[in-house]
């Protein structure tokens, strides 16, 4: 589980009348609790088990399903391997505009192949594959900034 997910998993809490919750999901455990009370009409807390349990259950395994289903992508990303920014600077895909890119969705890539260039203070340095895979997804525009540590490419090892 990424941490946009349980994100947004503690800004529903917050926004519900849930107290506490405990969730697990493979080998991920995750247990919040609400501080934040809302109260009913008559001004005394609402309890966790009350008539409305039903309606906070389902709320929870929606809540639950979503989760599961986005851990079950992340099981699969994990067959996946993720070309990473080793520095700060412009990421370019051509080593001229009027070039073709290094490397385009479904090209095989060997250990060593240049994939791209990254422009840092006025030196392009080459980015090479560390690893033999096919270019699934390419997660950065031509000419865009990048960041330290920034996912450029998504690779399957496994072509």
């Amino acid at each position: 589980m990424d941490y946009k997910n349980i994100k947004s998993l503690i800004q529903f809490i917050s926004k519900s009348d849930i107290y506490e919750i405990m969730i697990k999901i493979g080998e991920t455990k995750i247990h919040i609790k609400n501080k934040i009370f809302r109260k009913n009409k008559k001004n005394t807390l609402n309890p966790i088990f009350t008539n409305n349990y039903r309606k906070r259950s389902s709320h929870i395994s929606d809540f639950y399903d979503k989760f599961s289903k986005l851990e079950e992508k992340n099981i699969e990303k994990d067959r996946y391997l993720t070309i990473k920014s080793p520095m700060i600077g412009t990421f370019y895909r051509r080593p001229h505009p009027d070039k073709d890119p290094f490397v385009n969705v479904g090209d095989k890539i060997k250990i060593g192949e240049k994939v791209c260039v990254i422009e840092a203070m006025k030196l392009f340095n080459d980015i090479e594959s560390e690893v033999d895979g096919k270019i699934i997804k390419i997660l950065v525009e031509d000419s865009s900034p990048v960041d330290y540590d920034q996912p450029l490419f998504i690779l399957d090892p496994n072509y």
